[in-house]
Formats: structure tokens, sequence, C-alpha cells
């Protein structure tokens, strides 16, 4: 009787214990607390074939946020000083004021292998302006294109050789822009001939405020996503296209069967360099590391490059046969400025900003 007893207890034990490994079982997956990595993207950055890999591999969940726009991006990480995101993708003259403001954090390369096997010029961290901070490192670079002209070649049988012929009368509803302060500010800069594009006086800064009013009446609209100009293209017979997106608009304009060509101008090509960063706010920091060695994997460096057009940073592109003619974007000399200014012109309303920074 006593052994019966003593026994029982560890039976029902084992059948509590049963009920509850089949209870969880059947929760939800989101009832189960599963881990989630914020990502704050650009398009075409995370598709979601990629993004699940890397669930599967870590056990987690991701959830990506595309932006399109440096304004954007500036806005979404800051508002909540980087609460918001673990993990986001910036060029590097907008990476210097998340540096300067303290939303971006240096990271621990132990836990990014995959630097490693990056070309030679993107471990070079200290010849790439603002990667470093005090010894620290807090961005590895990811992709990168320059924004040259895309142009249709049934209206205009000739390339066009000059940044000014967005501004050409001609083309005038069959052009189409990027909406953002920053760049295009640095575009008027170099039609109009200033000698630097990311630092303006005050008459410079008036006389590029100016010629964006014009540019305003001789666009067709302004544009924010690489598939929203690839639409806007299509179903009104653009002409001419700012390719903010560089190579990735290229590609995705000739899938959709547009007979388009693309060129460099004679001024040169503004360019960016996108790397991957990690915010003050980040939850899992290590997590956030592992994102970024695993964007840095070959097959993923290689499904970008293969979907989207983009050149990466683990093989070499054939942008580099036209470095001659490419101007890396830097920090500006306001950018909340410039931000501020483009609202009120994009807007048709006087630009009030242009008084005083």
């Amino acid at each position: 009787m006593l052994s019966r007893q003593v026994q029982r207890p560890p039976r029902r034990a084992g059948l509590r214990r049963a009920a509850a490994l089949t209870l969880a079982a059947l929760l939800p997956l989101a009832a189960q607390a599963v881990e989630t990595l914020r990502v704050l993207s650009w398009p075409g950055y995370a598709d979601p074939d990629i993004v699940k890999a890397f669930e599967q591999r870590h056990k987690v969940s991701v959830q990506v946020t595309v932006v399109g726009s440096d304004e954007t991006l500036w806005e979404r990480v800051n508002g909540n000083n980087g609460g918001d995101f673990d993990v986001f993708a910036v060029n590097t003259a907008e990476l210097k004021r998340y540096v300067d403001k303290g939303l971006a954090v240096p990271l621990n390369l132990a836990n990014i292998p995959n630097v490693a096997q990056q070309l030679p010029r993107f471990r070079d961290r200290f010849a790439i302006p603002n990667l470093m901070r005090d010894g620290a490192v807090y961005a590895v670079p990811y992709t990168f294109s320059e924004m040259g002209l895309i142009y249709d070649r049934q209206q205009l049988p000739e390339p066009p050789t000059s940044i000014a012929a967005l501004w050409d009368p001609k083309y005038k509803g069959r052009v189409l822009a990027f909406d953002t302060g920053g760049h295009n500010f640095s575009i008027a800069a170099l039609a109009l001939g200033k000698p630097d594009p990311f630092q303006l006086d005050d008459a410079a800064y008036r006389d590029i405020a100016a010629h964006l009013i014009a540019l305003r009446r001789n666009v067709l609209t302004f544009y924010s996503l690489p598939e929203e100009s690839v639409e806007l293209f299509r179903d009104h017979k653009v002409a001419l296209l700012f390719a903010n997106y560089g190579t990735q608009q290229v590609q995705q304009l000739r899938k959709a069967g547009a007979d388009i060509g693309y060129v460099i101008p004679k001024e040169g090509a503004l360019a960016w360099l996108d790397c991957w960063t990690i915010t003050r706010g980040a939850k899992n920091k290590t997590l956030a590391e592992a994102w970024i060695n695993y964007m840095l994997e070959k097959p993923v460096s290689r499904a970008l490059t293969e979907r989207q057009g983009l050149a990466n940073t683990v093989e070499p592109s054939e942008m580099d046969d036209r470095k001659n003619k490419i101007i890396w974007l830097e920090p500006v000399e306001d950018a909340s400025r410039r931000s501020r200014t483009w609202g009120h012109i994009v807007s048709g309303d006087r630009p009030v900003a242009l008084e005083s920074r």
C-alpha cells in the first residue's frame, strides 16, 4: 500500500507535464512570445523568402518596414529615439547625423564574421567616410548605386548628356523626379555648376531653390518608391527619369518591357553606399548583428543583385567601370533646412524656409 501511494504523485506530475506540453503545442505562435527583430529597410533589401530563411534559422520573427526617402528614414528612427527599430539601412552620408545624435551604436564585428569576405575596398573602413567614430565601427556596407538618368529610347533617340535635361521645356510633363529635398538640392547644384553640391552658402541656396521651383513646374510628378516610378513611366509615357534607385530602376523597367537607356550625365552622377547599422533602442543587439552577418552571405547578396540589379559588397560590379564619373554622397550643410524648403517647393507654397537657417 505504501509503495503504491509513493508512486502515484510522479504519475500525476507526469500527466500534468504532458498536458502542459500539449497545450503549448496548440497555442498560436504569437502567444508563445517569439522574439521579433524589427528591420527598417529600403525596397528590395529584405524579400519575404530571404526573411523567412533568417526566421527559421534563428527561431525568431522579423518585422520589416520599408521607407522611400532619407527624410522618412530619419523621422522613423529619430521619432522615438531609436526605440521603434533594431536594425536599419542608411547611406554613409546620412549615417553621420545618426551617430552624432547617438541613434546608432557601435558594432561588434566578432558577431559579423562575414565582413571578411567583402571586397577589399569595403573592408577598408577608415577609407569610407562616417563608418568609424573614435575607433569604433558603426555600420557595415551592403549595397550601392549611382543615380543616373533613364530615358525612353522612342522619345529620345539620342541619350541626354546633361542633368539639365530634367529642366528642358520640350519634355514638360514627361519628366519624373524623386521626392526628396536632400538629393534634389544637390542635383540642381550640379545643373547650375555650383562647386560643391553638398555645402551650399546662402546665395547658392536661393539660386538652387528657385531652380527647383522650375523643376516642379516641368515634371509630371515626384515619386518615392521604385515600383511607383515604373508604373508612372509606363502609364504616362514618361520621357526622362531621375533614377534615385539607380540600377534597381533600370532592371525593373526592363523587366516591365520598357525600351529604355541609362546614362551618366556629363556633370557626373550622385551615388549612395547603403549600410546596415543598429539603433540604440535595439532589444537584442546580438540578433541584430546576426541579421547584418546574414545579409553579407554570398547567396543573400547575390540574390539582391540578381533580383534588384543592385551591386553588392562581396562581388565585383559593373559600376566599377563608371567610377570616374561618380560623386559619392556627403553630409549636407543643413539637412533639416533642405527638407523644410523642399516641403514648401513641392507643395507649391512660397519657400519661406529660404530666409534663415
